[in-house]
């Protein structure tokens, strides 16, 4: 399993020979100016929930790739009226993709399209891959859900939001990898904007004080499980 930093909550992941994107908000981003969409593969667009640092790209990119985009019963809807292929899921329910099996999972948070449509209750995702599993936490605070996880997968990832005021902050995010038990974690939703900026030598020393390993990575950079 290959996963790729795009910035932000943006993720391409690579399983199974599939490519999947998760939430997509690159065009938007002046810190991920170096990423072309238009050469990015997808099969899959799965979204946590509907606000516009999530989904600013799914259309240009399901347009173009004809990638079934994976989300909440509301998100999906949403863009099957568009024309776009889509797979509708809810909270608790899981299906057996071609790259493995994926469970939609509650997250603390709200979902709203930019339009004001409603985008259904926000969600992360349970990935089990042949041979790696992996948590996608979405934007959420830190909930007591989280445990239930690994009553049925063991992770050999997490990876959690630590931006701080839209979401967990670090402390909470060491918490939540305790809550998950998996001690390897890949940081996302921070720096995009001022709100959740952070000090990333601390934010890996309070990690590495747990006995954790808090990867950073910059946008474009890939780590391979």
């Amino acid at each position: 399993m290959k996963i790729t930093f795009y910035g932000h909550a943006s993720l391409g992941i690579e399983v199974g020979g599939k490519h999947i994107i998760v939430d997509p908000f690159i065009t938007g981003n002046p810190q991920a100016s170096a990423i072309d969409i238009n050469t990015l593969k997808a099969d899959y667009i799965l979204l946590t929930h509907a606000h516009g640092d999530h989904v600013l790209d799914v259309e240009a990119i399901a347009s173009r790739t004809n990638a079934i985009i994976v989300s909440n019963a509301e998100i999906t809807s949403y863009y099957a009226k568009l024309g776009l292929n889509a797979h509708p899921m809810n909270h608790g329910g899981s299906w057996q993709f071609d790259f493995g099996k994926v469970k939609y999972v509650n997250a603390i948070h709200s979902s709203s399209f930019p339009d004001g449509t409603y985008g259904g209750n926000p969600g992360g995702f349970v990935i089990e891959g042949e041979h790696k599993n992996i948590y996608i936490a979405g934007d959420t605070a830190l909930t007591m859900d989280m445990k239930l996880i690994p009553l049925r997968t063991e992770l050999d990832l997490v990876i959690l939001p630590i931006g701080n005021n839209f979401t967990m902050d670090v402390e909470d995010a060491i918490i939540a990898s305790d809550f998950v038990e998996c001690d390897k974690i890949l940081g996302y939703h921070y720096d995009t904007f001022g709100y959740i900026k952070i000090d990333h030598e601390d934010a890996i020393r309070q990690f590495f004080d747990k006995g954790k390993d808090l990867m950073l990575l910059e946008i474009g950079e890939s780590i391979e499980l």
